[in-house]
């Protein structure tokens, strides 16, 4: 067990619910910057709303919510991507007692449908006609649901506009009545199995989290005197997303949102509202990285990006060892390497980013190594964390000036962290959820003696360091009885530049094997560089080269493992693990079942036909595979 050892956080206890945070800002700074936002989404000019103009629209759309006839302790669902209504909405929303149900907009017909029932939503609030479908092919099996509210079609004006019947006092006695037990959010599970559950998180579980990051972070956010700038464009719909908003709105952080996750729409918002600070899962950071990559290559530069980004890692990493009193720090020669690719590289690289960034937060799943030590040496440390819908969206941090790549830090004050001797991960803290909705088994599955259960397993160092490793679930077990954790091995594969996504498989069979999905935009980059040559022989050529930069990625995988539990055999996939095709949680988690379901004949494939090729392609290390080691024969 381990308790973290940072001084508690300096913060005021919740009273009543997260909107009084907004009421209190208006009242105490009432013209400072709260949001900017943009009147058209192609805009590059941002223009700021004021706490207390924020309050205002939060309180009108309250008023017209009551009207509407909404009560303390309805369940409201918002299907919709992040954009500056959620954030006006779910205030509204908790102005008035209501329950904020989130559900991404993308879900399909059943998930809706489920999470609607299950939550008995009295109404549901939808981004365009889409959504509005969705929900209106499930209603026939919704008896609850009273509303259905469509924001592009003006439905929060017209619900403000019907509050101005009653008095901005009716708004005011119930928000008093909320209480900081009270529930604030019913946030399903990401439903990587079965149906996803509904966990009860309430205003102080979201509001601890919140105000201790602050009280132990916010100087990083910015550089001093300069107020933060973090753009959302994590889903709402997401715990994760919502941690995000509740910082920004506790913390007096100018937020900005942005619904477009398409690079292109990204970068220029990058490059626009020029954000101090980020929070990101690590496929950002990946995708980042990969474009800084493909950019380089395409001016020409290649070759000097990737000395610089050695560079950058060793700069990193010295850095890392005299931290933590295990070394001198960077030599003179690495300062002065380090020095001159400043100017010439990272400098660059950062403007790309708005220019402006100075930190940045990793969570959702372990970021690797080598990249964050990629962004520590470019200037942008990047606090890898760790948390759970259940657990309001973070328990452990890396500690300020402390920070040690490749963990997810230790736990955060107040908050307590136990692994078990199956490696399993057990915590407590006040950021804990109530339980799940309408599931008593689960809760008593979940629970032991006070302790959450994750279902991660990791391990805690001498300093009380986590380590993530995987999900039990997840572990797997060969025919031979060999267990093998996948995450590990998925994450190296996704750091080479080509690779999308990585499942690794091989449960009751005789190795371990990997379903991957290419990059579309860096195979197109990759074979723009390569199109010289007759068509058809240029054709076979890059067919063997691709062949070949898969085999060698699986092969630098394959070299963080043992033998044993080393992927052997491999399938490229043409479809992408994607939200659209269900593959993916809105947390870009993969939903691993669903995958195995659906690719469940390539997987017969790819371990029949290992048994049939030449010796030296049943493996993706050729040099590694004895005659011993061939378990097909």
């Amino acid at each position: 067990m381990h308790q973290s050892d940072l001084p508690p956080p300096a913060t005021t206890p919740l009273q009543g619910g997260l909107a009084d945070s907004l009421l209190e800002t208006a009242h105490r700074t009432p013209h400072l910057p709260q949001i900017a936002r943009r009147l058209d989404a192609s805009s590059p000019v941002w223009v700021p709303v004021t706490a207390v103009e924020l309050w205002d629209e939060v309180s009108d759309l309250a008023r017209g919510l009551v009207v509407s006839g909404l009560r303390p302790g309805d369940r409201v669902a918002i299907m919709a991507r992040t954009r500056y209504e959620w954030t006006v909405l779910c205030h509204a929303l908790w102005s008035v007692g209501a329950e904020v149900v989130p559900i991404y907009p993308t879900s399909s017909h059943d998930q809706v449908g489920w999470i609607l029932k299950d939550a008995h939503c009295v109404a549901v609030v939808v981004e365009d006609e889409q959504g509005a479908m969705t929900v209106g092919s499930a209603c026939a099996e919704l008896p609850f649901l009273r509303h259905v509210w469509q924001l592009d079609t003006g439905a929060l004006s017209h619900l403000a506009d019907r509050g101005q019947a009653i008095p901005a006092t009716t708004v005011d006695s119930l928000r008093r009545i909320v209480l900081p037990d009270s529930t604030a959010v019913i946030a399903y599970t990401s439903g990587t199995t079965a149906h996803p559950r509904g966990c009860a998180l309430t205003h102080r579980n979201v509001a601890s989290l919140c105000d201790t990051l602050l009280a132990g972070w916010r100087q990083t956010t910015a550089p001093p005197g300069e107020q933060p700038a973090i753009l959302a464009f994590l889903p709402f719909s997401h715990v994760y997303g919502l941690l995000v908003q509740g910082i920004c709105l506790r913390g007096g952080v100018l937020m900005g949102h942005e619904p477009d996750l398409r690079v292109e729409a990204l970068s220029a918002a990058f490059r626009s509202f020029r954000p101090t600070f980020l929070f990101a899962v690590p496929f950002v950071f990946e995708k980042i990285y990969k474009n800084f990559l493909r950019t380089a290559q395409q001016t020409g530069r290649g070759a000097l990006f990737e000395r610089a980004v050695r560079t950058a890692q060793d700069f990193a990493a010295a850095e890392e060892r005299h931290r933590l009193g295990a070394g001198p720090g960077p030599g003179f020669d690495l300062r002065l390497q380090h020095s001159l690719y400043e100017k010439t590289v990272y400098k660059k690289l950062r403007a790309t980013l708005g220019g402006r960034v100075c930190g940045a937060v990793s969570g959702g799943s372990p970021l690797n190594r080598e990249l964050a030590l990629f962004y520590a040496g470019i200037g942008i440390f990047v606090h890898d964390g760790y948390g759970l819908t259940e657990t309001s969206g973070g328990i452990t941090a890396q500690p300020v000036g402390r920070g040690k790549i490749g963990t997810v830090g230790q736990p955060l004050p107040g908050t307590e962290v136990h692994v078990a001797d199956d490696g399993e991960i057990f915590v407590w803290g006040p950021s804990v959820f109530q339980g799940y909705i309408n599931d008593v088994q689960a809760n008593q599955e979940t629970f032991h003696n006070g302790w959450l259960a994750t279902g991660d397993i990791g391990r805690l160092d001498s300093e009380g360091y986590l380590t993530i490793t995987g999900r039990k679930k997840d572990i797997i077990i060969t025919s031979g009885g060999k267990s093998v954790a996948p995450a590990a091995l998925e994450e190296r594969l996704r750091a080479h530049p080509l690779v999308h996504h990585a499942v690794v498989v091989g449960d009751n069979r005789p190795c371990v094997g990997a379903l991957i999905t290419l990059d579309p935009e860096f195979v197109a980059h990759w074979r723009a560089s390569r199109a010289k040559g007759d068509t058809p022989v240029r054709d076979a050529r890059e067919e063997n080269e691709l062949r070949e930069e898969v085999r060698r990625a699986v092969g630098a995988a394959n070299s963080t493992v043992s033998r044993s539990e080393s992927i052997r055999v491999f399938r490229v996939l043409p479809e992408l693990f994607d939200l659209s095709n269900g593959l993916l949680t809105p947390s870009m988690k993969l939903r691993r079942d669903e995958i195995t379901r659906r690719f469940a004949a390539e997987i017969e494939a790819m371990y029949q036909g290992s048994s049939r090729v030449p010796r030296e392609y049943a493996t993706s290390e050729p040099s590694l595979w004895e005659d011993s080691d061939n378990v097909f024969r």
